[in-house]
């Protein structure tokens, strides 16, 4: 970035995969954009310390941002990856059910799912579902043929070049220190990799920063609790399966969901290795260290559908941490893309509380931030 004050259409503030796809959207439609990232790289944060799963749509109330975006989005990331060689799989979910009463569970989840308009649910009785996992021990399953696995990274890179191949510029290493509106500019103000200060103008502000996303907004001057915008960090850690033990599957499993997640599901990553989780638990800082000693936990929660699972098969594997919107025990709570003007920010659009399915509805949150500040 030039140390000279730089007037800009848009600047978006992070580079996870939702700020890159709402840069590339917004250079695409011939916006003048610059990113600001405070880290040394893109997508280091929630973008890729997550499933990196394509969801369908299921879980999410019907109308809700979740479900819209999630399907519309999904089918976009599809064709978005085979036209430009984005490594994925659809590989496939079953949703698994270990009792009768869970049946029921899963019928109101097939439900909800083709209420939110998604393809080729099946609920599947225990043969079939043994069948397609045999490892598994479930009276029956919610298949969900058009879910799979993305890499996340790779999906974050071909938004870098698309928003680039637009005019767009990534600044690493910039983190917002200041945003004030001023006769009709966002003034924002931006130390950078080597400790000085700059200034930069904006017709408009796109805030996609994730896990620091209610602190851009504050910053704006939009108080946090009176809008809901403040944000509860939830880490989830995940385990590996260790090399050689006689465990196989060929599609994500997920338990019927419980809490503030999905429950410890176990995916398939594009290498052909298995992994689990993540659990879900608050916390105050961001701290990606997985304790080994959660193994046993882990090894019970996945008994549940896999009875042969022994704790000792696992191996800590990564952390992640969830922007989320609810605290514990608080009711759902959908994403919130906003443009601002109704609180006073006119050209402000918060991306906030942008946790799972964000990966997969990213080319519509993208686009939707767009269409946002289409008249601007």
């Amino acid at each position: 970035m030039s140390e000279n004050l730089r007037d800009i259409d848009v600047a978006v503030v992070g580079a996870g995969v939702v700020g890159l796809a709402a840069a590339a959207a917004l250079a695409s439609a011939g916006r003048s954009v610059l990113i600001l990232e405070r880290n040394d790289a893109i997508a280091l944060e929630t973008t890729t310390r997550n499933s990196e799963v394509i969801h369908a749509g299921i879980y999410y109330p019907k109308d809700s941002l979740k479900a819209q975006l999630c399907v519309s989005g999904r089918r976009a990331l599809v064709q978005r990856c085979a036209e430009r060689g984005i490594p994925h799989r659809l590989l496939g979910k079953l949703i698994v059910a270990t009792n009768p009463e869970e049946l029921e569970l899963l019928g109101d989840l097939q439900t909800r799912g083709i209420a939110n308009d998604v393809e080729q649910l099946e609920l599947v009785n225990r043969d079939e579902a043994l069948r397609l996992e045999p490892s598994l021990s479930v009276v029956g399953a919610l298949s969900s043929p058009v879910s799979g696995i993305v890499d996340g990274h790779s999906l974050s890179l071909s938004y870098q070049a698309e928003a680039e191949a637009g005019g767009a510029v990534v600044a690493l290493g910039h983190r917002v220190e200041t945003l004030a509106l001023n006769a009709g500019l966002w003034s924002l103000e931006v130390s950078t990799p080597d400790g000085e200060r700059q200034t930069l103008r904006s017709a408009a502000v796109v805030n996609a920063a994730g896990l620091a996303g209610d602190r851009i907004a504050e910053l704006a001057g939009i108080d946090l609790d009176a809008s809901g915008y403040r944000l509860r960090l939830c880490k989830g850690d995940y385990f590996s399966l260790s090399a050689g033990v006689p465990l196989r599957f060929s599609h994500l499993v997920y338990p019927v969901p419980a809490g503030p997640g999905l429950g410890i599901h176990a995916t398939v990553d594009l290498g052909g290795r298995i992994r689990f989780g993540p659990d879900a638990h608050y916390v105050d800082d961001l701290d990606y260290a997985v304790e080994a000693a959660k193994a046993s936990d882990f090894a019970e929660a996945i008994r549940r559908y896999v009875p042969s699972m022994q704790s000792d098969w696992l191996a800590p594997d990564y952390a992640g941490i969830r922007p989320k919107l609810s605290g514990p025990g608080e009711a759902f709570r959908d994403f919130v893309i906003a443009e601002e003007s109704g609180r006073g920010c006119p050209g402000l659009v918060n991306c906030i509380g942008i946790e799972s399915p964000g990966l997969t509805a990213s080319p519509a949150i993208g686009q939707r931030v767009a269409e946002l500040l289409a008249s601007l």
